[in-house]
């Protein structure tokens, strides 16, 4: 047996996470040296009674490894392990990463471009519309967005990220062959094509419950150096990945909300106790403007200042060429351009984000 069907063995046996590995390997080297011992040697470890160590020797009599490496090729579905160099080095840092992460699609590179995005189920207007207007602001910037599918402000940071041409990740509570809720099985499909990935610690027919969301929440975080939390409860899922991002020494981003509305408390308390108070993505930015890797590649945050109007589309360059001349209001624009007052927004955003063009005090735009 080598390490990575050790690996996947011990994440599909009940009751075995990364503390009892952590124990396992400290008394016998090795993940593939744990199965080469006796039901009393292995009752020997710290942590592990004999019920584990009686699931551990006779692993065939528990689990199926051939049925589950089948059921994963059969639905597209690689699994790493952390004994795997594809395995993000990120998740390596937390006090407990996985043991095996199942992915359909494509991982990306999880640097300081990464962030996890995370709020209420129960999201308001004024919920939605700030998930919408960051989610794909950081889309159009290149940030890659990671999210857990659910309800609320989760979906609404996925597709919003889609929506701006970026890569997105989802965080499943459910083993891949259960994407919970059903209702966002096209959102998947949406991510997977559009080169993100959605993925899972669970095995592959792994129910969604009480007790996976929470252990999600921590791969959600675990899996970026910054958290954005748009509404969140006192006592929700958003708070719990928050708690996780700070256990993880990560950064927390929190968008204020009315005083009177009970899932705004969480990302008001989260202020107070020292989260960077978010508006608009440039409080993002600017919290990491000095880390060295940041913009170490060409992004739209950093490109030079020459307008390649080829690059462009239509709405865009009707834009570019009327600002060429004078500065403009939005209403002045959208009378030259003909564009409907949404798109226009829409475009403008983009130029911002992407530094063709500056909105000066009194909402005026120049290039």
């Amino acid at each position: 047996m080598n390490d990575r069907n050790a690996y996947i063995i011990l994440n599909l046996l009940n009751g075995i996470g990364h503390a009892k590995v952590k124990s396992l390997l400290e008394r016998f080297g090795s993940v593939e040296n744990i199965f080469a011992q006796s039901q009393a040697s292995l009752a020997t470890a710290s942590g592990i009674g004999a019920k584990l160590a009686e699931q551990i020797a006779g692993w065939q009599n528990f689990v199926n490894l051939e049925h589950e490496l089948e059921f994963a090729v059969k639905g597209g579905v690689s699994i790493i392990t952390l004994a795997d160099d594809n395995y993000p080095a990120i998740l390596k840092e937390i006090y407990d990463p996985p043991l095996c992460l199942y992915v359909r699609g494509v991982l990306p590179e999880f640097g300081s471009k990464a962030i996890a995005v995370v709020g209420s189920r129960r999201v308001s207007n004024y919920g939605r519309k700030m998930a919408r207007h960051l989610s794909e602001s950081l889309g159009y910037a290149h940030w890659t967005v990671v999210s857990g599918l659910a309800y609320g402000v989760d979906a609404i940071a996925h597709q919003a990220c889609l929506d701006a041409g970026g890569i997105t990740v989802a965080v499943l509570g459910s083993g891949l062959a259960r994407i919970h809720p059903q209702d966002h099985i096209p959102l998947a499909r949406d991510i997977i094509k559009q080169g993100g990935a959605v993925i899972s610690e669970f095995p592959m027919d792994f129910p969604a419950s009480r007790q996976s969301f929470p252990r999600r929440n921590r791969i959600v975080s675990g899996l970026c150096r910054s958290t954005l939390v748009i509404e969140a409860g006192l006592k929700s899922g958003a708070l719990i990945t928050a708690n996780c991002a700070l256990e993880q020494g990560r950064s927390v981003f929190a968008v204020p909300g009315q005083a009177d509305n009970p899932q705004a408390k969480g990302c008001n308390k989260l202020i107070r106790d020292g989260a960077v108070l978010t508006e608009d993505i440039e409080d993002i930015i600017n919290e990491f403007e000095f880390q060295p890797d940041l913009f170490d590649v060409e992004t739209p945050i950093a490109q030079q200042a020459t307008i390649d109007l080829d690059q462009l589309n239509e709405n865009e360059r009707k834009v570019v060429e009327a600002l060429q001349t004078d500065s403009l209001s939005l209403d002045e624009l959208a009378n030259i351009t003909a564009i409907n007052a949404g798109t226009l927004m829409s475009v403008m955003m983009k130029l911002e984000i992407e530094q063709v063009v500056s909105q000066l005090p009194g909402k005026i735009y120049s290039l």
